[in-house]
């Protein structure tokens, strides 16, 4: 049975420190995650309004291409034995643009799913991101941030997130996929990332043929190829950074069933 991805745990203590998690870099299992969505606007939207509006100047001057959509941003985040619980809010990307630039990032979390595609002769696929993107030439799994469109009943669906944006960017559907049995995570500079593995029964080169055809015909022009990765080697690819944890514990042959 799969984890259970909206689990409801009342009277959560909220930790906005990550106290009591394991330390940062690190891939951990997870017992389900509950992010429920809280109306109004987010306290750090409220708080940094003209500097946010500020910096997307900006950022939309040195790229025009770039889009103030909307996204889901945690304000709390707590761990526990039952699993991750947060509480965040719609706010729009500009928002986000400038809190990651912050040095601290103080003022709320980031919180988004990697789906982890896994070959049948043992690599890992992930794309490169276009030139015209936030994060241009990075390497990573097809994967973006939580959006309204992810929101059921006031809470969020990361499995229907990773569903879609694996669809959006690589032409790929998790349905044709085994999916791992087991969440996890991992958390650095104030960024959660959820990770769960999905194996197709397609060498590393078929599903990369097939990730190209899709380029030619999708919707969405955001990414600029597909990669195999093959090793822990950081410097294989130009990765995210949140990219680095997870092929050193896939690689490294931790347990992942």
């Amino acid at each position: 049975m799969k984890t259970n991805l909206n689990m409801n745990f009342p009277n959560t203590d909220f930790s906005d420190d990550f106290a009591g998690w394991p330390p940062e870099a690190t891939v951990f299992p997870i017992a389900g995650v509950d992010l429920r969505i809280l109306p109004g606007p987010h306290p750090f939207v409220a708080a940094e309004d003209a500097a946010i509006r500020e910096n997307w100047a900006r950022e939309t001057a040195a790229n025009p291409a770039l889009f103030d959509g909307r996204m889901v941003f945690q304000q709390r985040l707590s761990l526990s034995e039952d699993g991750i619980v947060g509480e965040g809010h719609v706010i729009p990307f500009s928002a986000f643009m400038w809190w990651r630039r912050q040095p601290q990032r103080q003022g709320g979390l980031h919180l988004f799913a990697y789906p982890v595609l896994e070959t049948s002769d043992g690599a890992l696929v992930a794309i490169r991101m276009g030139a015209h993107t936030a994060n241009p030439g990075q390497v990573y799994f097809a994967a973006g941030s939580l959006e309204p469109e992810d929101i059921v009943d006031g809470r969020c669906d990361i499995e229907a997130n990773m569903r879609r944006e694996v669809q959006e960017e690589t032409g790929f559907d998790l349905a044709e996929s085994v999916a791992g049995q087991r969440l996890f995570a991992t958390h650095n500079k104030r960024t959660v990332t959820l990770l769960r593995l999905y194996r197709f029964e397609m060498t590393a080169d078929e599903m990369i043929a097939r990730i190209e055809s899709h380029m030619l015909v999708a919707e969405d022009q955001e990414i600029a190829g597909a990669v195999a990765i093959r090793s822990a080697d950081p410097s294989a690819h130009p990765y995210n950074i949140a990219m680095l944890p997870v092929i050193d514990w896939y690689f490294g042959k931790a347990e992942r069933s």
